[in-house]
């Protein structure tokens, strides 16, 4: 089977969430807002859903990990030799 496929889990996530577990993971709770950069407004991209209709359609029917998981995973592997 060949194509290319979004890997996303399907639910829109913050980016809150994502912050919020790393914090979780370094067991620290300060975070600290800066003003989005007006040059960049209309420009970037601040909300994303994957489509899963292909991967579905190709017969992927397993769960995905919530951002939390996913997040302390990834910072646990970068964190692996620390």
């Amino acid at each position: 089977m060949s194509g290319i496929f979004n890997l996303g889990t399907g639910r829109a996530e913050s980016f809150q969430a994502v912050a919020d577990a790393a914090l979780a993971y370094h067991k620290k709770s300060d975070l600290e807002y800066i003003p989005f950069p007006e040059k960049l407004k209309g420009r970037y991209q601040a909300f994303t859903q994957a489509d899963l209709t292909n991967l579905r359609a190709a017969g992927y029917d397993k769960p995905f990990k919530t951002v939390a998981e996913g997040v302390t995973e990834y910072m646990a592997w970068l964190n692996r030799d620390a």
